[in-house]
Formats: C-alpha cells, structure tokens, sequence
C-alpha cells in the first residue's frame, strides 16, 4: 500500500472568506432582486402600449430551492385566461379570420439585464 501525504504553509483565510461570502443568502438575493426590478423595467419599456394595462403588469419572482435560486418574470395581464404578453410576443388569430403578427419585444429587453447579472455575478466571484 502507497502512503500519500502533502505539506502545505499558509493559511486557507482567503478560500474560507470567499467560500463565506458566496454562500450567503441575502447576497445573492440582494442581486436577483435589483436584476427583477431592472428586468420589469426593461420589459415595461419596451412593451407594444395600446391601453397600457399589459407594459404596466409586469413583476418578477425570485425563488430559494435546494437545487438553487431561480428568476423569472411574469405577466398579470389576461383576456379570458390568455396572457396577452405571449399574444404581442408570437401573434394570434383574430375573431374575424384574420392574423396580427407578433413582435419580438421581450427577448430584446430582456438580454441586457442577462448581461448584467452575468457580469455581476462574475465581478463578485472575481472580488470575494
């Protein structure tokens, strides 16, 4: 049988404070929440407006589970159960028999606030 051993000098301060500082909740949740509120922002913003009811229904929702944390962004508005975020988003058929296209508006408002979380989540592993 083979004995393996290692020395090492110093001190693992460093990795602890880091590890530490990674595994708070209120960090982490802290982050999540500012990127939901920016997130509804952008998504108001940049909501197709004809009442207003629909660019002024948005909020997120940031959820804690063992397998980790998760957040989304959600659409109150509705007619007769259907979200009339997903209709502006990917179009629909009118009563009539005709078409209104939709229009890509929630993936491009949505990606700089991505960004933003990537490197936020990146500059603090960096600085931690």
């Amino acid at each position: 049988m083979a004995l393996i051993g290692f020395t090492t000098s110093g001190s693992f301060r460093n990795t602890e404070r880091f590890l530490r500082k990674m595994s708070r909740d209120d960090y982490i949740l802290e982050v999540l929440r500012r990127s939901g509120e920016m997130g509804v922002t952008a998504l108001s913003n940049a909501t197709p407006v004809d009442s207003g009811l629909t660019a002024e229904s948005w909020y997120y929702k940031v959820s804690n589970k063992r397998s980790g944390y998760s957040l989304s962004w959600h659409n109150s508005n509705s007619n007769e159960g259907v979200q009339i975020a997903i209709l502006l988003q990917y179009g629909h058929g009118t009563g009539t028999g005709g078409y209104v296209q939709g229009r890509d508006y929630i993936n491009p408002a949505i990606q700089p606030v991505f960004d933003r979380i990537a490197d936020e989540v990146w500059k603090a592993v960096r600085s931690a």
